[in-house]
């Protein structure tokens, strides 16, 4: 590869990891044209899925500033640039990993944070963002319905009281 497509290439990666919030390195060995198509197909709403050479993709990494990646820059090496909602991604990368053996998760970011095999698979084990806002706005709303009765209570026994003493006295 020339330099000036070289420098062309790690300013492309550079770019991608800045505008990314997360970043998942796979090894695609074996794979075909059309599973790798069937991937960038379940990928496509949240993230990009782009092969890249090694050592661009480390220097790439310097220049954007994310660091613990190069572990995992063995091998022929792609990477799901996470623009969307990184729970998603991550559910789509390990059910096609157990659906393809051939595709194997090596590491990546998320946050800053440097990520083993294991933290994309927690990561993939947590709910959607619009499942866990909706469990959280549930549980608020709970605590208010909570709030407003243990609030009410004291009035709403007073007034049981009055009137049982103005039926007493009436009696």
């Amino acid at each position: 590869m020339a330099t000036s497509a070289k420098k062309t290439a790690v300013a492309e990666l550079a770019d991608l990891f800045r505008e990314s919030s997360a970043a998942v390195l796979t090894e695609y060995r074996g794979l075909t044209v059309g599973e790798l198509k069937q991937l960038r197909d379940a990928l496509r709403q949240d993230a990009t899925y782009a092969v890249a050479k090694n050592t661009l993709t480390e220097i790439a990494a310097k220049e954007a500033g994310v660091e613990g990646l190069e572990s995992h820059l063995t091998g022929p090496t792609a990477i799901a640039f996470v623009t969307g909602d990184p729970v998603n991604v991550a559910k789509a990368l390990r059910d096609f990993a157990k659906d393809n053996d051939k595709l194997v998760l090596k590491g990546g970011y998320m946050d800053g944070q440097p990520l083993d095999e294991a933290g994309i698979k927690k990561i993939a084990d947590l709910e959607s963002r619009e499942v866990l806002l909706s469990k959280f706005a549930g549980a608020m709303k709970g605590s208010m319905n909570k709030a407003a009765a243990l609030f009410q209570a004291p009035l709403s026994k007073s007034v049981r009281t009055v009137e049982a003493l103005r039926a007493k006295q009436d009696a």
